[in-house]
Order: C-alpha cells, then structure tokens, then sequence
C-alpha cells in the first residue's frame, strides 16, 4: 500500500481520480498550509509519497518518504533539506504555469508596444492624445528568450502566431523536452518554432538584435545576477525588457539604471527584488515600467487545482508503474 500525505487545497476530480488507483492509501492535512509547519508525528512517520507546497518543518519525523511532489515550479527551498543523501526524489510543478505566464508575456508586450500605462494616465486627467507613441504593432518585431523552458516555448508558440520573429539564448542549445508536464497543444516540445539560435559566445549579437527581450531562467546561483549592466547597454535602445521569471536574475541597480537612463525604453516585471516590494522603491514610479505583483502564473489561476492535481495523478500511476516521474529535479539541482 503506498501511503501519500496530500497538504494541498483538494480538487475533488484530482482527489477521486487518486483514490480510484489501486493500493493507495491518502490522507489529507488538516490545515492545509502553504508554508513549512511542523506536522503531528503519527500523521507523517509511514508516507511514502508527499504533495505539497513546503514539506513540513519536522521532516525528519518522515523516514519512508521516497518522493516529495511540489505546487510551485521554483524549487529554491528544497536545496537546503539534503533530499539526495536522503534519497528522496523531488518533481515540482513545470508546465502548469505556461499558459498563464505566457499570456501575461504577450499582454505585456501590447502593452508596452501601445504605452497603454500612459493611456491610462491620460485617462485619469481626460487628456486626449492620438499621438503615434500609442499605435505601435508587434507584427515583424524580434522576441528574444534567455533560456528556453516551458514559459518560453508557450510565449514563443504566441508570439510567432502574431507574426513575430523568435530568437533563443540558451546554455547548450536546444532539445525536444521529455518527462515534463504540458498542457495539450500548449508550448514547443520539439524546440522546433525559433527562428534564430544562439549560444553564450554570440550573447550580445543575441541581445542586439531584439525588440523584446523576456528572461526565462531559473534562478540558481549560477543565473543570480546574471543579466548585469553590459547586458542591457547591449539592447537596442527601443527594446523592452520582460522578467516573469525571478528578479534577483537581473542584477537590480542595473535595471533601475538601465530605465533611468534610456538604455531600454521600458520593462515589464512580474518577479521581484522585495516580497512585498517597499513602496517607496524607484521602480514603482517610474513611467516606462509595469509593476505586477508576481501573479503571471499565480497559484489562484481558475486552471491551477485541475492541472496540478493532473500532473501529480500522473506522477503518482507512472510511480506505481516504475516509470520516470515527469518534472524530476536532478540531484545536482537539488544539492
């Protein structure tokens, strides 16, 4: 019988399809927490298999756990909790936020390309302006991807259908994914839609040649700062800058910089330096910039419950069938 503790909000179509498999048993915490608390003992010692947003803070107390299945795609707080020399697999969410993050990507673009924020100033003070700065088209403009993950290949898919050219920055090119979650129809498995690939030693031909330029890393110490001051002095000054991904990729004194002097003509930000971010932060007031509070791929989207719970019903009958889970952290990335 394999036993699975389940410490996220019940979707009750994912939850029968669960309890519809054969020898598994489910509990359910009761509260449902989205941050680490220590859990009662005998409600955690014999689970084999944990879904979750944080595993609990007494882990310890879990000596059979085998496979922790978490509802966020960053993973930053499992690096700390040893889970290899434990020999307990993590998978987390990757792919059941594309389809929302890659539609905040392309709202963005719109917006930035028409200068609707400064419409909307207009607005407010019933100011009437049909001035050309308001009628741009993203039509046979350049996107550019720094890396190629999931939210990448769902806003490349997009954008090429609104006619945009796309270009990719990545590590060490390009592959068809494997064993990671999508949504039907969704994304690039095959890695097939770019029009232009570059690797690092063409970097700054890369940044050069871009309209939009959308950051899809993960942040890891190798990516925290990564995008610096010669980056964005690279950009022609009429590109536009997206981060959905994590703030901190971006080295902040450069990007406020960066705004500030007219090295790019205005940014789109969904993840952040400060969680909230302090209200007297320059990047609030600046008119070349949106401000969203990190809900691109919020967790309180209507599709978020079914296509979570899919991925882990999924996970959970290729565990019982010996087969590779889909969305499997590496042990490098987790050490």
């Amino acid at each position: 019988m394999i036993k699975i503790l389940i410490d996220v909000p019940v979707y009750k179509p994912g939850l029968d399809r669960l309890n519809a498999l054969a020898d598994v048993s489910v509990r359910i915490c009761d509260p449902v927490s989205e941050k680490a608390i220590e859990r009662p003992k005998s409600l955690i010692e014999d689970i084999d298999l944990l879904f979750c947003s944080e595993p609990p803070k007494n882990l310890d107390h879990m000596k059979n756990l085998k496979w922790i299945q978490i509802a966020s795609s960053g993973y930053e707080h499992l690096i700390l909790l040893q889970l290899p020399e434990r020999g307990i697999v993590a998978t987390n969410a990757r792919g059941v936020f594309d389809v929302p993050i890659a539609e905040w990507c392309i709202s963005m673009i719109v917006n930035l390309t028409r200068n609707l924020p400064k419409m909307f100033r207009h607005q407010m003070a019933g100011h009437w302006d049909r001035g050309e700065g308001f009628q741009g088209e993203v039509r046979g403009r350049t996107v550019g991807f720094w890396g190629y993950g999931g939210l990448s290949r769902e806003t490349a898919r997009l954008a090429k259908a609104m006619g945009m050219r796309v270009h990719v920055l990545t590590h060490s090119g390009i592959r068809p994914r494997k064993h990671i979650y999508c949504v039907p129809g969704t994304g690039d498995p095959e890695g097939i839609l770019p029009d232009e690939k570059f690797l690092p030693d063409r970097k700054f031909e890369f940044l050069s040649g871009l309209d939009y330029l959308i950051i899809g890393l993960p942040l890891k110490e190798k990516t925290r700062g990564m995008v610096k001051a010669e980056d964005l002095q690279a950009l022609p000054g009429s590109a536009m800058l997206l981060n959905p991904a994590r703030g901190p990729i971006i080295r902040e004194n450069d990007l406020i910089q960066a705004l500030k002097e007219g090295w790019i003509a205005g940014a789109a930000l969904d993840a952040h330096y400060y969680y909230p971010m302090p209200k007297d932060h320059p990047l609030w007031y600046m008119p070349n910039v949106i401000m969203t509070p990190h809900i691109a791929g919020s967790m309180r989207s209507t599709y978020f419950p079914e296509r979570i719970w899919d991925l882990f019903v999924q996970n959970v009958e290729r565990y019982k069938a010996g087969k590779t889970l889909l969305n499997q952290l590496e042990n490098e990335a987790l050490a």
